[in-house]
């Protein structure tokens, strides 16, 4: 067994090496591979043994190759395939894609393909030959492609691949769409021979006037000079490299001005060596957990969240867009909202950043959702390998405030040993966020008269996060503003999932369940508001969800069908009755 693990930790290190990441891609030069790449459906998987990827044509009398993606069908990148072609809604399977490019004018440059992501597994070639491949949804991955491409007509071909299995993340089974495709932006990125290729700039957790910046160069070189602008507090300074290309530097500087939802301030920051230069915007906060409280900048904060899925439901398909960053978000700041929890899994860098400007908390976290399988070593480390794309993305958003490594999983040793692992990924990254789980195992007893939870891996929380959904998959055992409350006491607890279905529009009898009527929605929204008045330790709710979203478990024609009506929004983005009583809820907090 010592002996498997250390095989797999080995592969997933060169996958992790060879998957050349770079720190804030929009910020560097670059150009887009998006838009109409050819295509070809593959329900079969037959395409590698056929040879697509070489893209080889029937020009000689003796040729016979039985594929081409000449004047077959185009799909739109970024996107989904499952909204552009009605015959592929429920596809499940593989496509290959294929672009053709130029390599940029400069000579002297590297250059890097870059995907935003890709659903789920992808083989990527390029002129014929396989240059990498990448697992998972929902994180970023590159390719160096310097010494594989030409100056005209390269051809850059990718088999996608998004069929379910029991040990990817997510599993066999979860509550959204199974969205197919390219479904971010593909650049090409043009970095000096030696270039910056990581940097992480925030607020020291232990002083507050302190700002830390560690830095990386793409090459293991001593005595490179790095310098770090932040024009606004004057600050300038100079710091060389070690021998593994690393540098570490500490700034005091006692006017920084804070970020917070009231003020989402940002520095430009410059980060730049005598080769390389990057222009970012960094905000500054400190976040912490005091006893039951969560403070930031030093004082308590209630967290006021909304949770949403990557998707436009008018569009019925994937959000990949600055525009479709601004249409969820929008609607989250109309509510009264300070925290977005970006459920189940990493969602597009635009909605980060935006939401970062927007004044919003960020809750990030991977799809560790109830089906995984914990027994299994390749899924434990792919799941390390998705928190790393995930914070080497996203640790420069100071907004970010929760990393959360779990969503509904059951109590088992294996699933203790598989989340104490991804905690320490998580911590050897970054140790300036709060590490949460949301959980569904709250049970009231008769005996206490209160609602309990008894996991002993809330213990290696900062912030104990609670899924009920008392009213809908739950039953009221007592009048809701009787109901006590004695979980995590000690900690701070945020009611991070609860609600109902209803469907716009839809009236009736506000105590019949199965009406799916806005009435019984929106009592049951008075009624769990009511019973968190009595929870103690309450830091923050984070209702579910924003917007009404597709899924494949809903089978009612009533409710829809193929639809979660738990949105406060509908389909068509028409408000319901519940949203007026979140907001007016939010406004008073």
């Amino acid at each position: 067994m010592k002996q498997l693990l250390l095989i797999l930790s080995l592969i997933l290190l060169n996958s992790i090496c060879s998957n050349a990441q770079i720190t804030n891609v929009y910020g560097r030069k670059h150009c887009t591979l998006n838009g109409e790449w050819a295509a070809i459906i593959d329900p079969y998987g037959q395409g590698r043994s056929k040879g697509i990827y070489k893209n080889k044509k029937n020009i000689k009398n003796t040729d016979l190759y039985e594929y081409s993606f000449d004047d077959g069908l185009r799909l739109n990148v970024p996107m989904d395939w499952n909204s552009q072609l009605q015959e592929l809604k429920y596809y499940e399977g593989t496509v290959w894609y294929l672009r053709e490019f130029d390599t940029p004018e400069s000579k002297e440059d590297r250059l890097f393909i870059y995907f935003g992501a890709v659903n789920y597994k992808c083989n990527v070639y390029l002129n014929g030959e396989k240059i990498g491949e990448h697992e998972g949804g929902f994180t970023p991955f590159s390719f160096d492609i310097t010494e594989k491409v030409k100056d005209k007509g390269n051809t850059l071909i990718v088999e996608v691949n998004n069929h379910r299995s029991k040990d990817a993340i997510p599993a066999l089974n979860y509550d959204w769409w199974n969205y197919g495709g390219i479904t971010r932006d593909v650049l090409l990125v043009s970095l000096p021979q030696t270039y910056i290729k990581d940097y992480f700039i925030r607020l020291s957790p232990e002083n507050t006037d302190v700002i830390c910046a560690s830095l990386c160069i793409s090459d293991e070189k001593s005595g490179i000079p790095i310098f770090v602008e932040i024009p606004e507090l004057k600050v300038r300074e100079r710091v060389i490299t070690d021998s593994s290309g690393l540098a570490e530097l500490r700034i005091k500087n006692k006017k920084i001005k804070y970020w917070s939802p009231e003020n989402p301030y940002l520095y430009k920051v410059l980060v730049y060596t005598d080769d390389d230069y990057v222009e970012e915007y960094i905000g500054f906060r400190s976040i912490d957990v005091v006893g039951e409280d969560i403070l930031l900048n030093g004082k308590p904060v209630f967290v006021k969240g909304i949770s949403f899925h990557e998707e436009i439901p008018q569009r019925k398909g994937r959000a990949y867009s600055e525009s479709d960053a601004f249409i969820l978000l929008n609607e989250a700041k109309q509510l009264g909202a300070n925290m977005i929890r970006l459920a189940h899994y990493p969602q597009n860098e635009y909605i980060a950043r935006m939401a970062e400007k927007m004044g919003f908390l960020i809750w990030e976290e991977i799809p560790i959702w109830q089906n995984i399988d914990f027994t299994n070593d390749k899924t434990r480390l792919m799941a390390g390998k998705m928190i790393e794309e995930m914070i080497l993305r996203d640790r420069n958003r100071c907004a970010l405030s929760f990393w959360g490594i779990a969503n509904e999983t059951a109590i088992s040793e294996a699933r203790n040993k598989f989340l104490s692992y991804l905690k320490k990924c998580v911590t050897a990254l970054d140790t300036t966020r709060l590490i949460t789980a949301a959980f569904d195992l709250v049970r009231y007893s008769h005996k206490s008269n209160s609602f309990e939870m008894h996991d002993s891996f809330i213990n290696e929380l900062d912030v104990v996060s609670i899924n009920k959904y008392m009213g809908w998959y739950n039953d009221w055992p007592k009048s809701p503003e009787t109901l006590d409350w004695n979980v995590a006491r000690g900690k701070p607890l945020i009611i991070s999932e609860f609600g109902g279905e209803a469907l716009y529009g839809r009236y009736g009898d506000k105590e019949i369940k199965s009406s799916w009527s806005e009435d019984y929605q929106s009592q049951l929204y008075i009624d769990n508001l009511k019973m968190f008045e009595r929870i103690p330790n309450l830091r923050g709710i984070s209702p579910w969800v924003l917007f009404d979203f597709r899924s494949p478990y809903r089978f009612h024609p009533m409710q829809g069908g193929e639809w979660n009506r738990k949105g406060l929004v509908s389909d068509k983005g028409l408000r319901k009755k519940a949203w007026y009583i979140m907001r007016d809820y939010y406004n008073k907090k």
